[in-house]
């Protein structure tokens, strides 16, 4: 199983898909071996890379929001689905309050804007096919959540980082997803935990796991997979994690250029 972020791993930095890396993953999925994206995002709004990749077979699976939910590609049925309750998430809007941060709230459907909050640039930068229904925290329904995020500028988010409690750090799992997005997930979350149930599901484990990356919301991922590779852009502690690291980076198939180091027959 190959498990692939998406912004600047996968991705061009203008957000698409070379046609190199679409080729070569196209043709290594032919061959049999699974490929998965893993991102942040809801599926309905990767589905055009879904669509590039030629998956949308009934064994396809995608790792969306940071592995909180497990989902199968064409059906959308659910293999595995975690999450938080709007009470976890008061600590959080009391320090977002006391300190004047935007945060939004996601389910595996929507985002809520906090209305009572500093306003969010958040569906500005997401860009994506998702309702976004400003509401007061005190309003947001009693169901399970995804996850929040923090989009603002990069100063910003320095800050809220550098402000961060000890006890804040001990119930969200914290990453900064972007530059401009900062992410908090139940404590234990991580892709790893999202691409651990699908291996399980079809009788794996890790070790027959390789997983790409750059950012550390991928570094669970890397540390599990049997084979962790970083992009040549990726950061440091990406990269001092990994067990390999791609030849070129994002913007030159660097994804391609590592696999066809690794299949060089099914490539030829």
């Amino acid at each position: 199983m190959i498990a692939l972020d998406l912004d600047e791993t996968l991705l061009n930095t203008d957000k698409t898909i070379s046609e190199k890396n679409a080729a070569t993953l196209r043709q290594l999925h032919a061959a049999g071996i699974k490929v998965v994206l893993c991102t942040g995002r809801p599926i309905n709004a990767i589905w055009k890379y879904l669509e590039q990749l030629g998956l949308t077979t009934s064994e396809d699976y995608t790792i969306t929001f940071n592995g909180a939910l497990v989902i199968q590609n064409t059906t959308k049925d659910v293999l595995a689905q975690s999450g938080l309750s709007k009470q976890d998430f008061q600590p959080l809007h009391d320090f977002a309050a006391e300190n004047g941060y935007p945060l939004d709230v996601l389910d595996f459907d929507q985002v809520y804007p906090v209305a009572d909050l500093k306003p969010s640039e958040y569906q500005k930068m997401l860009k994506a096919p998702m309702e976004f229904v400003p509401t007061a925290f005190a309003d947001l329904p009693k169901h399970l959540f995804s996850k929040a995020v923090m989009a603002t500028d990069p100063a910003t988010l320095d800050q809220v980082v550098a402000n961060l409690t000890p006890e804040l750090h001990k119930q969200y799992h914290v990453v900064r997803s972007q530059p401009k997005i900062l992410e908090f997930l139940a404590a234990d979350m991580d892709k790893a935990v999202g691409l651990g149930q699908l291996l399980t599901h079809f009788g794996w484990d890790f070790d027959q796991l390789m997983a790409f990356g750059d950012a550390e919301n991928d570094l669970g991922m890397i540390k599990a997979a049997g084979d962790g590779i970083a992009m040549l852009n990726g950061q440091p502690e990406i990269k001092s994690a990994a067990n390999h690291q791609t030849p070129t980076t994002n913007n030159e198939a660097g994804v391609a250029a590592y696999l066809e180091q690794v299949f060089p027959k099914v490539l030829a």
